[in-house]
């Protein structure tokens, strides 16, 4: 599981942060450990951060659950400190989303490949942060009991999202990326009606709806000879789609968590293990047969590593894939930071606003991208229609509830 789980898909309110003996929020003395020891952000739906990644892509790229009110570690901090927080976050959210699909420009035809290694890698990170979590006290062996049945289906979920997202990703327009991952509220708020009894507002709701239209718009903007849909046939658009679903659905299964990252190590895990496990079922999107997946993957280590003969296309690798992981881990402590220190209303709108800059940055000429991509009005409209739906999503008003406890 990419580390942009940490930001994905808005599920259910997470448990208050620990609490001691004076009532006062639990604190780490060294700054690393309170990076590490944030407490898991509340619901509120921010698709605008998926991807990308990622999803990878998921990862990654993939939403933030934040609280509905200031930091749940704290007062919020000064206005100059968030400001800066939040500047930093967009640039790391869009260079993430960049380099999500410049990564792939070598790795084009071996995106299982990448997908798997970079699941391996990030089990690596999340279980070496949850190692030092439990040395701190932090995560307990009753925590790391729990039964694992759970994390098996995540894994499954997100091994399924990742492998998809990254095999449609290569084969799609830059800017049609962060749009079409914009479904992922979409199916959030459908699974969780459905599988949760889940209720939502007006303005979430007509917030969806034009989340929707959005994104259609936006891929039948190729209908008239544009790139999106007449050279694709909306096999590749649709299978990014469904790599939202089942991110959506991997989200809502989390549920109430002990700590998060006991979760996603654990979810990460199964996640490379079913990438691992699936890669004959995957690999038929890119028409290999399963014989020939040992020879697949040794080509696909040699690209990565762009070392042996007869290699095409892949230049930029592995320094563009590493890249992007790097990235993607700064972009998420990045986020988790500005989460901590400021409210639901600035993480929101700092996600909201990293879409459409995403969007421009991948219509332009880019290294390993040097054809850019010319954007139809009807792309520009559902653009501009899906960051609207984003916003009043996103931007919901303050329950009663908590009006009265102010």
């Amino acid at each position: 599981m990419p580390i942009s789980q940490l930001l994905s898909p808005p599920s259910l309110p997470s448990p208050p942060p620990r609490l001691l003996r004076n009532g006062a929020p639990l604190r780490c003395s060294t700054p690393l450990r309170a990076a590490l020891a944030l407490p898991p952000p509340r619901h509120l739906g921010l698709a605008a951060a998926r991807g990308d990644g990622g999803t990878l892509g998921a990862s990654r790229a993939r939403a933030v659950r934040v609280s509905a009110v200031p930091g749940d570690g704290g007062p919020v901090a000064g206005g100059s400190g968030i400001a800066a927080a939040a500047a930093a976050t967009v640039v790391f959210a869009v260079m993430n989303r960049v380099l999500y699909k410049l990564a792939l420009v070598p790795m084009k035809d071996y995106p299982f490949f990448l997908a798997q290694f970079a699941t391996f890698g990030y089990v690596l990170v999340y279980f070496s942060i949850l190692f030092i979590r439990f040395r701190a006290g932090i995560v307990t062996k009753e925590m790391l009991a729990l039964p694992k049945a759970q994390f098996m289906l995540i894994g499954l979920l997100e091994a399924l999202g990742v492998a998809s997202g990254m095999a449609s990703a290569a084969m799609l327009p830059g800017p049609s990326i962060p749009v079409l991952s914009q479904s992922f509220l979409v199916w959030q708020l459908i699974l969780s009606v459905l599988i949760l009894g889940r209720k939502y507002r007006a303005n979430q709701i007509l917030g969806c709806m034009l989340v929707t239209a959005g994104v259609i718009l936006a891929v039948a903007s190729g209908a008239n000879g544009g790139p999106f849909v007449s050279e694709l046939n909306f096999f590749w658009p649709a299978v990014m789609i469904a790599s939202a679903a089942f991110q959506a659905a991997a989200s809502i299964i989390k549920g109430k968590r002990p700590d998060i990252f006991i979760v996603n190590s654990f979810g990460s895990g199964f996640q490379a293990l079913f990438v691992f496990l699936l890669l004959p079922f995957l690999s038929n999107l890119k028409g290999i047969p399963f014989a020939e997946l040992p020879a697949y993957l040794n080509r696909g280590a040699a690209c990565f590593l762009n070392i042996g003969g007869n290699l095409k296309d892949c230049h930029g690798a592995p320094l563009l894939p590493l890249l992007y992981m790097a990235l993607n881990i700064a972009f998420n402590i990045s986020m988790l930071n500005l989460v901590k220190m400021s409210t639901a209303v600035v993480a929101s709108l700092t996600s909201t606003l990293a879409v459409p800059l995403t969007i421009y940055v991948l219509s332009l000429p880019l290294p390993y991208l040097p054809e850019g991509t010319n954007l139809s009005a009807s792309f520009i409209i559902g653009a501009v229609t899906l960051v609207l739906g984003l916003l009043l999503y996103n931007l919901p008003q303050r329950s009663a509830d908590q009006m009265k406890k102010d």
